[in-house]
């Protein structure tokens, strides 16, 4: 008997400070996937909250990423999601075979104002998308 129609895919998503562009990406996966998907998000460098003007872009479309804080990142995590998206992280992410990975090369939001954000906002929530109809359509 297989187990594998009961797994949900696990997406891990990695930024720099976990503040920004992967808490979005978090937020816009719940929106879309619920709880079709494991979602997780971490930092190489963890800032001490989440941008304020990344909450602000988010909550103009009715998702409140107010609930997480900046963690960070482990080989643990890594080692324990089925798919890896850095942004803009470069290196710092540990290579696990098997794993697919997806490095999305998106602006930096921190210290950009709130049209800046938006901008990002709305790439992410495309890619996001894209994501979400490859792996649910897999099951």
């Amino acid at each position: 008997m297989s187990t594998h129609a009961a797994h949900k895919p696990t997406v891990l998503f990695v930024c720099v400070h976990n503040a920004g562009r992967s808490q979005m990406a978090a937020g816009w996966l719940k929106h879309f996937a619920g709880d079709r998907v494991q979602i997780r998000s971490a930092g190489s460098e963890p800032a001490d909250q989440i941008n304020p003007v990344a909450i602000e872009a988010m909550r103009e479309v009715g998702i409140d990423i107010t609930r997480k804080q900046p963690e960070l990142l482990t080989v643990d995590t890594v080692s324990r999601c089925d798919v890896v998206i850095t942004m803009g992280c470069g290196d710092t992410c540990p290579y696990f075979p098997g794993k697919r990975y997806e490095d999305w090369n998106l602006t930096d939001p921190a210290g950009q104002p709130i049209d800046v954000v938006r901008t990002v906002r709305d790439d992410i929530k495309a890619r996001v998308q894209a994501l979400v109809n490859d792996l649910l359509s897999k099951r």
